[in-house]
């Protein structure tokens, strides 16, 4: 951290504030909706999205699971080197845009071993109930030994590119300003794993998107608007909700409200010259984990808003978002007690909330009452 801080002028000290009290967040209870449980019983479930086969949704222990008529059934043929440990495992599943005509699902997940592990992305088909024609097509490098830190988020963009959300790994965090690293970083690819010819020139690694990020644990893209969106765990305090723009630095860890896990300063600074700032972040922490961007008819007067899961908040967040900026925060659920590991909003309208429980995680559907 000292080399950054060497190159930080006097004048940024003005930067420096205590960040100003928050209104107090409403709460909407359960009552307020109706609740499906569509499925249950997964074990530290990850991922989960909607297909015309069913909902297909991840275990981090390394299980894939299609849900169809009240059916769960398994999905063999993942990769060998899935790293299960620390928040290491199996992370994201992403159909391919042209899923219904090409099978194609795209899955992320934590590979190596304790002394060198990361990220990585497997393209592969789905013929029946197994993986066929497998073919990593990225792994974050260089590895570390940290088992966390993760990231694994996925979202393609109109362009038939895809990004993928990278973390710092923990004790790497100043890797998260090194562009010739993929901590700390979102990278956008082909969908062949190469790298686009317009993507930002940054460094040594032409995959990088934006850089400057913590643990990536929330990514959408708003057709509508164009925008988007990604959300990050800070430590203590410092969660984030990101509008992401390429070649963008989003300041980790130069720039945070967060505090370290003893209670020291990680940095002096809440934002810095020339450094994105949060849209919206959270202190304490509420520990994010998925992120959608809700368009649909259920629920009009939220459109073009921020859902996100809570695990330490055990709720579910809207942020209403107008212009790109955060106007109010609503607590949904928490009357659940439930730690929200993803949300997506599915081809009706409704939302699609995974618990967290590592023994009987559940894969629910909320409509209004």
């Amino acid at each position: 951290m000292r080399k950054f801080l060497t190159i930080i002028s006097a004048a940024a000290l003005t930067a420096c504030l205590e960040p100003q009290p928050k209104p107090e967040i409403k709460q909407i209870p359960v009552s307020e909706f109706t609740i499906e449980t569509l499925a249950k019983d997964f074990k530290a479930p990850w991922s989960v999205a909607e297909t015309s086969q069913g909902y297909f949704v991840t275990e981090r222990g390394g299980k894939l699971f299609r849900i169809s008529d009240n059916v769960k059934t398994e999905i063999t043929g993942l990769p060998d080197d899935i790293y299960v440990a620390g928040q290491g495992g199996l992370l994201e599943v992403a159909p391919a845009p042209d899923f219904d005509q090409s099978n194609e699902l795209y899955i992320s997940y934590a590979y190596g071993t304790s002394k060198a592990n990361g990220t990585a992305l497997l393209r592969t088909v789905l013929n029946g109930n197994v993986l066929e024609n497998k073919s990593i097509i990225f792994r974050a490098s260089p590895p570390k030994t940290a088992a966390s830190h993760f990231g694994g988020r996925i979202v393609f963009l109109p362009d038939d590119t895809l990004v993928l959300t990278l973390g710092d790994g923990f004790a790497y965090r100043e890797e998260a300003q090194n562009v010739n690293s993929h901590l700390g970083k979102i990278v956008r690819l082909t969908r062949d794993g190469g790298t686009p010819t317009d993507n930002p020139k940054l460094g040594g690694k032409p995959q990088i998107y934006s850089f400057g990020h913590r643990n990536v644990q929330g990514l959408a893209y708003d057709n509508e608007t164009g925008n988007l969106w990604e959300h990050e765990h800070g430590p203590r305090g410092g969660d984030e909700l990101n509008l992401i723009k390429p070649g963008q630095n989003y300041g980790w860890p130069i720039a945070t409200t967060g505090l370290d896990y003893n209670g020291a300063k990680i940095s002096p600074f809440k934002e810095y010259e020339g450094m994105t700032g949060p849209v919206h972040d959270w202190v304490p922490s509420i520990a994010p984990s998925g992120l959608a961007i809700y368009r649909g008819d259920m629920f009009p007067e939220w459109n073009g808003d921020a859902l996100i899961g809570g695990l330490v908040s055990k709720d579910l967040r809207r942020i209403d978002l107008e212009s790109g900026k955060s106007v109010s925060e609503t607590s949904l659920l928490s009357d659940l007690e439930e730690r929200v590991r993803d949300v997506r909003i599915d081809q009706s309208g409704a939302i699609l909330v995974l618990t967290d429980d590592p023994n009987n995680g559940k894969l629910l559907r909320i409509t209004p009452k």
